[in-house]
């Protein structure tokens, strides 16, 4: 009887950890998607405020002289 009930809590086992992977899996892609989104919409703000509206460009604003 024991063996039965190992048996069966196995297969339950074996059945949780495949939905789990499912669900797992599901959620990296809509992170993937998420991402995307978010990195797509970034570039085009970043064109549209010619880099300006990020604040993760840094530019230098100052003179370079030449030595020559």
């Amino acid at each position: 009887m024991g063996a039965v009930v190992s048996c069966i809590t196995g297969m339950f086992r074996a059945i949780g950890a495949g939905l789990m992977a499912i669900v797992n899996g599901i959620g990296a892609i809509l992170q993937g998607i998420i991402g995307a989104i978010v990195a797509f919409f970034d570039v085009l703000i970043s064109c549209l405020t010619c880099g300006r509206g990020g604040g993760r460009r840094k530019r230098s604003h100052g003179r370079h002289t030449s030595t020559i």
